[in-house]
């Protein structure tokens, strides 16, 4: 017997905003570190020339309101090129975020036969456990118009629900993992 193995990375389908968006965030990372960099500059000879003083207390407010904006945007300017890693093998599903295709962070790992329901999230039977009281739902996804597909199971007493959009294919793989009755059509 075969073992079963795919893997596939989801993107983002619709790109011109979100590059107009990081293209956006690099210069005001920059303009924000240069304008640091001036407010402090100013500030240090104003010490140095006339002596601390209250008047000074806002170049250096504005100071450090430069610097954490510039600081932010370096940390998590990768987050807007976001992506999703779903690898499936012999019935075992692994979920992993990738950020601006440096940075890998494991999301979770989940055995196909511990899954209560599956379905598409176009079908009734999702509308019924995604308003179930108390549930915690998690999106795996990006494009909101792809066929998306619902996993739900219990852990711990916790009622969890996961989206993602797999293939085609990555569907066919899923559906034959799963325990009897646990695919939803309506």
């Amino acid at each position: 017997m075969m073992d079963q193995f795919l893997e596939e990375v989801v993107v983002k389908q619709k790109t011109g905003f979100r590059s107009v968006l990081i293209a956006l965030s690099n210069g005001l990372m920059v303009l924000f570190a240069l304008f640091a960099f001036i407010f402090l500059n100013s500030t240090i000879n104003a010490v140095f020339s006339v002596g601390f003083s209250l008047e000074l207390l806002l170049p250096f407010l504005t100071f450090g309101i430069c610097l954490g904006g510039a600081i932010y945007l370096f940390l998590n300017k990768d987050k807007l090129n976001t992506e999703y890693e779903y690898t499936f093998t012999n019935g075992v599903l692994d979920f992993a975020q990738v950020f601006n295709n440096k940075r890998r962070k494991a999301l979770g790992t989940m055995n196909l036969r511990n899954i209560e329901a599956c379905g598409m999230v176009s079908s009734g039977s999702f509308h019924r456990y995604i308003s179930m009281p108390g549930i915690q739902r998690t999106h795996w996804f990006l494009n909101r118009e792809a066929d998306l597909m619902y996993l739900y199971f219990n852990k711990e007493g916790n009622k969890r629900i996961i989206i993602i959009e797999p293939s085609e294919q990555m569907r066919k793989y899923i559906k034959g993992a799963l325990s009897q009755g646990a695919w939803q059509e309506n």
